[in-house]
This record gives C-alpha cells, structure tokens and sequence, in this order.
C-alpha cells in the first residue's frame, strides 16, 4: 500500500515538473520573439512572417500545455503571453493589414487551442483573466494590436515576478503622454476606461486608480475626456507616421471579408422593386416584386466558408392607380403570389492569402414550388429552373473615412433543358461608402447588367443607401436606387427598388 501510495505522490509530482518545464519553455521562446521582433513597444509583422518558425512553434505548444495545475501567478502570465502571441499570430496570418479591425472576428469569433479548450481573445480576456483575477491592471499588460493599446513589451512575462512586472507595466503606460494626456485643465483618457468602466467606476474613481502608478498625481476633480482610439496596426512601419489614423474607417463591417473559423453570419435582406409602364392610350401597369433572401455562412476555415440560402417572394400585378407598397396586402382575389421559391448550398473562400478584403461567393439554388414562371393566368413569380450565381468583391479602404467596394458577378438563370432561358449576366456593381461615425456609412451605389441574349438587353442602378452598427455583430442597413432597362425605356417606364436588410455575427 505505501509502495502505491509513493508512486502515486512520485508520478504527481512528475506532472507538476513536466508542467513547469513546458511552461518555462513556453515563456523562453516568447522572449525570444518579442526580443527579437518588438522595437519601442511596436512589432515588426513583416519580419515575423517572414521567418515565423518560432511563432509557428509557439502556437501549437499553447495548444498542448496542460495548465490544469498552475497557481494562480502561473496561469496569469501564461493567458497574459497566450492573448499577446495570439494576437500577433492572427495579424501575421492577415498581413499585410493595416489595422485589426480589418480582420473579421478578430476579437469574438476565431477561436485559438489554448490549453486544449477552444477560446477567443475576449474569452481569454474577460471570461478567464479579468473576471476570475479581477486585476485592472491586465488592460496595461495585453495588447490587442492598436497604436492606442499600451506599448507591448518586449519580454515574456513570467509567474515568478509576475506582480513586480504588473506595477512595472502600469506605471510605464500610466505616465505615457501618448496614452494618457494630460494638460494643466484636462486629461484625455484612454477609451479603454469607457469600455472598462464597470472595473474602474466613474472617472473620480479612474483618476484615483491611475494616481497609483503616477509619478505626477492628476488632479481628482479635473475635467477629463475620451480621446478618439487609433486602431492603426503597432506596426514598426506606421512608428513614425502619427498622422495615419483609421479611427472611423477600422470600425465598420469589411462586406468582403471571410467568414472567420468557427464564426457565422446571418443575412436578411429585402428587395421591393416596382415598375410601371404607361404607353400612349393604355392604362398604367405595374408589377411590383418583394425579394427576402436569407443566407448563411459558417466559417469552416478562416479562409473558406460554409452554408445556404433560402428566397421568398411576392408578385402583384395590378392597372390603373397603384403603389409599390401595395404587394403588402393580402393577394387573395388579385393578379399576385407568393410563397418560397429557391433553397441551396452557398460558400465564400478566400483565394489568396494575405488579401482578407478579397472573396469569391457562390451559390446554387433549386426552384421550390409549381409553375413558378407562371402563364396565362399566373404570375411570373421566380425561375423554373436552377440559379447558378457566383460574386468577386473586393473592398478597399481610402483613408480613415472613406472605402471603394468593388463586386463583378456571373448569373446564370433559369439553367435547363428546352424551353428555359439560361439567361446569362454579368453584373458589375461600384460602392464608394463614407463613415462620417465610427459605426455609421453613408454610400453611393452604380450598377450595370448586361444579358448575353439576342437581342442584347441590360438594366443599370443608381443609389443611395447607409448602414448603422448597432452593434459590432449587428448592422441594419436602409438603400434606394432608381431602376432602367431597355424594356423600360421603350414602353414609357420606371422602375425604383426599396431595400432593408440586416445581418448579425460572432
């Protein structure tokens, strides 16, 4: 029984060892890298990518550490190095970028093997460091990739003289004119503490905690403010240029982006086109569809995406005196139909590596219902046949307040045998957004069709429209275009289309 006893304390404190000479490994080659790599508290991604074996080496030993036994100094500094590498792993895997903002889910939704769980940077963050230590001073030790973050150190930090190295890295942020600053009436404070204001409380309260590490105590009672926070890549490249700022432009929802792994993005979007035709001598005629598209996407891999889309739609025709709004009201007893007509798979995937605002989707979808092209005394509703549609976007951003959105489509429409169109497209689409906000876009919207049939035929768009963030996983957005084709422009005509659509994810 004490021979069993002895092994079992034998083995115990053999994991322990093992535990501690994986975790002293782990904080020696990440001393290497930053060491190596960080200049003045700014990375050089460039370098890294370049010669990334270390970095390599360094994720897949965060993916296999047991850290089920560290104390508490043990695991904070292992999460404090994992949340910093990681970060710096996930711009190096982007780059070239200019901010991480451009990296969707950056934060909430890719998920990185620590320890063998699964665990996004906020995770690390806020559901293990800040909420089971409950230390402020985490937000001066992790650095989230942003010019307006504390500096990162160059150096790894370690359980042994973590607490030393937690005052070291306070006072050094806390006396940074850049992050804090301070002026004979008024101090401007890092957003950090808006966003950490539950940790800090009220700005009386932020200001005490920051004296703590001041070597010139601010005044309590002195009028503060938040400054604008830069998300511009701590790049060793953007070092010397403090003009470049993507305060606005960072914030927004890139629409050519991938699906990060392990994210989903859901989409709704409605379409009310309408059209009215009124020759000489004839009575008004309108047609009026409402288009709801719903698609999904599961990020598979960061750079290929997974999922479906679905259509439902109503028709009205109607003569004489009418409004696009009228396809609302109940159809019973009119020229109208409804109901969902399309379903099929979707992907998005991310061709070349290192273009994170290049993406190609496509889709396949199949007729859902009867008859749906209509006839003699139905409706034409959808298409009787498949849809095969696939989009390159590409999405480019000017300056800090300003982005060109650029989409070229092929659609094939109505794909079948005998009697079917196989109607041919190439829609080519331009979008130049303005983000007067952080979370606010107002833009501009030219579209050109042409349709590969005889006789040649095309429909062209122009329109306003704007998004709002309500959220960072939430946008609604609101569009108007004026609507022509060669039918159109024959018989009389004009068309507009009124769109709302939202999308949501994490």
């Amino acid at each position: 029984m004490k021979s069993l006893y002895f092994l079992v304390v034998f083995l115990f404190i053999q994991s322990l060892s093992a535990q501690q000479e994986a975790l002293t490994s782990f904080e020696n080659k990440t001393d290497a890298l930053l060491s190596q790599f960080v200049i003045k508290g700014y990375v050089d991604y460039g370098a890294i990518q370049k010669s990334d074996d270390l970095l390599n080496e360094l994720v897949s030993d965060l993916a296999n550490i047991d850290n089920s036994s560290f104390n508490a100094p043990q695991e904070q500094s292992f999460y404090i190095n994992a949340y910093n590498v990681l970060v710096i792993d996930q711009v190096v895997r982007s780059y070239p970028v200019s901010s991480v903002k451009e990296i969707a889910g950056f934060f909430n939704r890719t998920k990185h093997t620590v320890g063998g769980k699964k665990l996004t940077l906020d995770e690390i963050e806020k559901d293990i460091l800040i909420k089971k230590f409950a230390d402020s001073r985490f937000h001066f030790v992790l650095v989230c990739g942003a010019k307006d973050c504390p500096k990162i150190w160059n150096r790894a930090y370690r359980s042994e003289n973590l607490e030393e190295q937690l005052v070291a890295q306070s006072q050094k942020a806390l006396n940074d004119p850049e992050f804090l600053k301070v002026s004979s009436d008024k101090v401007g404070l890092s957003e950090i503490f808006r966003w950490n204001r539950f940790e800090f409380g009220g700005r009386k309260d932020v200001i005490n905690f920051i004296n703590q590490f001041r070597e010139e105590p601010i005044d309590p009672e002195i009028n503060s403010f938040y400054y604008t926070y830069d998300w511009t890549l701590n790049d060793t490249k953007f070092e010397s240029n403090s003009s470049y700022s993507s305060a606005n432009n960072s914030f927004r929802y890139v629409t050519s982006a991938a699906i990060p792994k392990g994210g989903i993005e859901l989409k709704i979007f409605n379409n009310l086109y309408s059209q009215v035709t009124n020759p000489p001598d004839e009575p008004q005629f309108r047609s009026t569809f409402l288009t709801t598209r719903l698609s999904f996407l599961y990020g598979q891999s960061n750079r290929f995406n997974v999922g479906f889309v679905t259509q439902y739609r109503r028709v009205l025709n109607s003569t004489g005196e009418s409004s696009p709004f009228d396809v609302f009201q109940s159809l019973e007893g009119l020229n109208g139909r409804q109901g969902v007509t399309a379903f099929g798979p979707q992907i998005r995937w991310a061709p070349v590596k290192g273009w994170t605002n290049f993406s190609v989707q496509s889709s396949l979808t199949f007729p859902i219902g009867n008859e749906l092209s209509g006839g003699s005394d139905t409706p034409f509703l959808d298409w009787s046949g498949p849809v095969f549609w696939t989009q390159f976007f590409n999405d480019k951003s000017i300056g800090d307040k300003f982005s060109l959105f650029t989409e070229i489509d092929l659609l094939v429409e109505d794909i079948g045998g005998s009697g079917r169109s196989n109607r041919v497209s190439t829609p080519m689409t331009v979008i130049f957004s303005w983000f007067p906000q952080k979370n606010f876009t107002v833009y501009g919207l030219v579209n050109y069709s042409p349709f590969f049939v005889q006789p040649y035929d095309y429909f062209r768009q122009f329109g306003m429209g704007m998004k709002y963030q309500i959220t960072r996983d939430f946008e609604v957005e609101l569009l108007f275009t004026d609507f022509s084709n060669k039918y159109l422009s024959s018989n009389f005509g004009q068309a507009a289309t009124y769109n709302f659509g939202f999308r949501y994810s994490r």
